[in-house]
């Protein structure tokens, strides 16, 4: 495998490509952005717990890019549970024949958790069922995919840890989220260190016009300027392309 150095790309190549939380937001945005990336022969694989929600998204990608689409996959299952992680790694192996040139992992799923004081944790299921969902399976699903598609010559390894600014910094009653933000970071910054041929970068899209703005207005009150999905997710994508990013790097929308 080549080495994660910084080179331009126009396009993502022959990519197999996996987006978890693909069904709404950032997620949904980033499948269109993925899509005319493409060169042929690539395949889009579209993780979330509706199986609805992923077949119109299927659907919209189909009008949006034509006869030059990616064979896309969807993969209706729920992330917080083993049988769901397993499931979508399996589906990635039904698809390594495919003999992509560039693998991209975009772990974006995840959740807001309760926003409460921190003394109102006491009950340990409701804390694990949240870091099931926000760290375990990024965890275990990359695992997986890296155990799919291991390192050979001429294989291009990314993977994308959705962040936020609160991955670095503390905010009162926040608990779960700091906590699974900043955990994440710290889990991709070990695999950008292990795997110097695997290109790592953890990216805050900002607070954007998503179901869970509008429930954290509902719930603090706090009101943000809201970004379009398609901003940070078009975003993402160059910051890709370009290649100029260290492995491991946290990078926010604002500043990247």
């Amino acid at each position: 495998m080549p080495d994660a150095s910084s080179s331009h790309q126009t396009s993502l190549g022959r990519c197999l490509c996996v987006i978890t939380g693909a069904s709404r937001g950032l997620g949904r945005a980033m499948a269109r952005e993925v899509c005319g990336l493409m060169t042929p022969g690539s395949v889009l694989l579209l993780v979330a717990r509706s199986g609805t929600l992923l077949q119109e998204l299927k659907e919209e990608l189909r009008g949006l890019t034509g006869t030059a689409q990616p064979a896309v996959r969807c993969v209706a299952v729920d992330l917080s549970a083993a049988g769901g992680v397993n499931e979508a790694v399996e589906v990635a192996r039904q698809e390594a024949g495919t003999d992509p040139d560039h693998v991209l992992l975009i772990n974006n799923a995840g959740s807001l958790g309760d926003i409460s004081k921190f003394s109102s944790f006491s009950d340990l299921n409701e804390v694990n069922s949240y870091l099931s969902l926000n760290v375990s399976s990024a965890l275990a699903l990359t695992a997986g995919m890296l155990r799919v598609f291991p390192s050979r010559p001429g294989l291009r390894w990314s993977v994308v840890n959705i962040s936020s600014l609160f991955a670095v910094q503390a905010l009162p009653n926040w608990a779960l989220y700091c906590t699974a933000k900043a955990a994440r970071k710290m889990m991709f910054s070990v695999l950008a260190d292990e795997e110097p041929n695997v290109k790592v970068l953890s990216y805050s899209p900002g607070p954007m016009d998503t179901e869970m703005q509008k429930d954290i207005q509902r719930l603090t009150g706090i009101k943000h300027h809201l970004i379009p999905c398609k901003e940070p997710a078009a975003k993402l994508m160059k910051l890709l392309l370009d290649n100029e990013f260290a492995s491991g790097s946290h990078l926010d929308f604002f500043t990247a």
